[in-house]
């Protein structure tokens, strides 16, 4: 791997230690008086910082080194100015949006993160074009910066509504899980499904399946938006188009499993125990997070869910957290960008638990509000599940390049 591209790789890591902080000060403060923070806003600095620093940051990089790889042309020079310009960007909202909430700076960088994010689409999309040898991965990773590009426009409709003070709750909702759908659902799960496809390429897997297995989510992708807005009235067309997007998604995953356990003998032999199991998390948590949209579709259920913080916070949890992040640790740790030593891999294990602590503790709060009951000392469970992952992240930040 190019040198100053594990750089960058690594700082993505430290980012995530630096995530991990802020949810240790959150949970804290919930318990504890600080009165020097303003909860909202280091929450909104959390969320930015997340997104741009850590997932983005992660993502463009890992994309670039496949690049790198499959041209093998020194790619870094063209898409140095533009990880930098992320970066920058991540750190500039990290500080904005503690101090001031959705103000002048924090909509400033936000907007410049979001413009960086077009010039990288276009960029990368083209070069993707320019390699000799096309890959199914190629289709996800063009739907990945396609989708992040449109997630911008749940962002512009919030700044507009912020900066002009005319907020409509609906269309203030609409809009942020807009931006949250294409987000998580998009940029984020088409950017790791094609990560995903590289280390699948290695075992002869059917291309033509992989091919089918894309359009599934593809088709899905826009429709399934319409899951997080289901509080609002629609006509059964577009209920129906739910419906059939959430059944697709399901077929794609037990599909993507099939094709797994086909290959399973030879992907065993490659991986090490630590990247199967942080991988195999991965996609159990996707499995639950999918299973969830097609219980969502009932409304009832869709009903209860929005109508409990706990659960709609562990539901984006689980998403961040459990499908995104513990995959593309299992990724770089899996193509030996970092090595897994002692304290890498304690790290891993420690980070993985909290993350399983967490959304265990998280829907076990959601489900007992339903029933308007309290659970002792959850709040203090929380703080240590964010405790737990703070030091599994920065232990695995200590990792260093492997030279082998």
């Amino acid at each position: 791997m190019v040198s100053p591209l594990y750089r960058w790789l690594k700082l993505a890591l430290i980012n995530l230690m630096i995530v991990a902080t802020l949810g240790v000060i959150l949970r804290y403060k919930i318990l504890y008086p600080l009165p020097f923070i303003n909860q909202k806003h280091l929450l909104h600095g959390h969320s930015h910082f997340a997104f741009a620093g850590w997932v983005t940051q992660a993502l463009m990089t890992l994309l670039v080194i496949y690049l790198a790889q499959q041209s093998k042309n020194d790619v870094y020079k063209k898409y140095r100015w533009l990880i930098m310009a992320n970066l920058f960007t991540a750190y500039g909202m990290l500080v904005a949006f503690p101090i001031q909430g959705y103000g002048l700076f924090s909509i400033i960088f936000s907007t410049a993160s979001i413009l960086v994010s077009y010039f990288f689409a276009f960029i990368y999309w083209r070069d993707l074009n320019r390699l000799p040898i096309k890959s199914p991965a190629h289709s996800w990773f063009k739907a990945a910066v396609l989708f992040n590009a449109l997630s911008s426009l749940g962002a512009f409709a919030l700044t507009i509504m912020m900066i002009e003070k005319t907020i409509n709750q609906k269309l203030y909702l609409a809009a942020e899980y807009f931006y949250l759908h294409f987000q998580y659902n998009g940029w984020f799960f088409f950017g790791c499904m094609g990560l995903l496809i590289t280390m699948l390429n290695r075992f002869n897997v059917s291309k033509d399946s992989l091919k089918r297995i894309f359009w599934l989510f593809a088709y899905a992708a826009v429709p399934a938006y319409f899951l997080s807005t289901l509080w609002m009235k629609m006509p059964l067309w577009v209920y129906i188009m739910i419906l059939i997007a959430s059944f697709t998604q399901v077929i794609g995953f037990i599909w993507l499993i099939n094709l797994i356990k086909l290959k399973w003998s030879n992907i065993k032999n490659q991986f090490s125990f630590t990247v199967r199991y942080i991988i195999s998390l991965s996609l159990l948590a996707l499995s639950i997070k999918l299973l969830l949209q097609l219980g969502s579709t009932i409304p009832s259920l869709s009903d209860l869910a929005f109508g409990f913080r706990p659960i709609v916070i562990g539901y984006l949890h689980l998403v961040l957290l459990g499908v995104i992040t513990l995959f593309l640790l299992g990724y770089i740790f899996s193509e030996m960008h970092f090595q897994l030593n002692k304290i890498t891999t304690m790290g891993i294990y420690i980070f993985s638990g909290a993350v399983m602590l967490n959304e265990i503790v998280l829907m076990i709060q959601g489900t007992a509000a339903m029933s308007y009951h309290i659970i002792p000392f959850v709040n203090e469970m929380l703080l240590i599940a964010a405790l737990l992952l703070f030091t599994g992240a920065f232990m695995m930040s200590l990792a260093k390049r492997n030279t082998a």
